[in-house]
């Protein structure tokens, strides 16, 4: 008998342990998730200190420096040489409509002459894949293109296209495929030797390979190369706008000079700014979309 109660006194015990086990167990998940969320709250805030904050107070620092007439006094200038941020503010507000009008005139010959030049430059690339005997010299011929000066391609441009914004967008095309171009080629031969092998286990054809395994291993490459043109064709068409326009940020720019308004000059350098810096960052916004599954993605998020 003794023995009886003892074995129910144990497994009404182990019963009550058992019963209580889940609640322990949720309330250590709870504590757990609590965790989790102050630790992803404090990594949000370091990044906010960092990727905001700290660039932010770095410009207005400048900009401060810049408004006292620091740089004036270092560098020895004028402020008809160096306008202050205050007069280039007037200034833009001033002219907003036209610098509007003339940003998004310079801003569309980038976008097109970059798209059609990226465009190029992939195909080119695809071809010196493809076909290393007779397209490897392609890659030759465009970094030949690449390295004529703007200054010497805007007369040809223009002669060819006409003044008016054919001839930025040929420029600024001209001036972009390079980048894709080699970038794209490099990110097509540097695949896996494992998954080509692998590739050719299954008895894929070059098509195949070439849409499963070395174009998606080339989006990387490829987005690199955007970006680097996102700012490159900029440079090109306000440059292509300094000789032969009558619209544009170069064009507005180039005049400015000529009859002494720096900070009318000076506005199109900022808004110029501000318009490559958010092209830039859609084409960042579209890697992130469009390869989420690359390790540099992954250890951004």
């Amino acid at each position: 008998m003794e023995g009886n109660t003892v074995r129910e006194a144990t497994l009404i015990t182990s019963a009550g342990n058992e019963g209580a086990t889940p609640s322990r167990i949720t309330t250590k998940n709870s504590a757990f998730t609590g965790r989790s969320k102050r630790k992803l709250g404090r990594r949000s805030v370091k990044w906010l200190n960092a990727g905001v904050i700290l660039p932010l107070l770095a410009g207005v620092l400048f900009l401060v420096l810049w408004e006292a007439q620091i740089f004036h006094k270092l560098f020895d200038l004028k402020k008809y040489q160096l306008p202050l941020p205050s007069a280039i503010a007037e200034a833009i507000r001033d002219n907003f409509s036209l610098l509007l009008s003339y940003t998004g005139y310079t801003l569309t010959e980038a976008v097109v002459g970059m798209l059609i030049g990226s465009a190029c430059g992939f195909l080119i690339a695809l071809i010196a894949t493809a076909w290393p005997r007779w397209g490897g010299g392609s890659l030759t011929l465009v970094a030949a293109l690449n390295a004529v000066p703007i200054v010497a391609l805007a007369p040809i441009m223009n002669l060819w296209f006409g003044d008016g914004i054919g001839s930025r967008a040929a420029i600024v095309t001209a001036t972009t495929m390079a980048a894709m171009a080699i970038n794209a080629y490099k990110g097509m031969v540097s695949v896996d030797p494992l998954a080509l092998d692998l590739m050719h286990s299954y008895a894929a054809g070059k098509p195949a390979v070439f849409r499963y395994l070395r174009i998606q291993s080339s989006l990387p490459y490829v987005f690199t190369a955007l970006k680097i043109n996102a700012t490159a064709s900029m440079i090109g068409a306000i440059v292509g706008e300094f000789f032969f326009s009558s619209r544009g940020l170069g064009y507005l720019l180039s005049n400015s000079i000529k009859v002494a308004k720096m900070p009318l000059g000076w506005s199109c350098i900022v808004l110029a700014a501000i318009a490559g810096v958010i092209f830039y960052l859609v084409v960042e916004r579209l890697e992130k979309v469009f390869i989420k599954w690359h390790s540099s993605q992954r250890a951004s998020s």
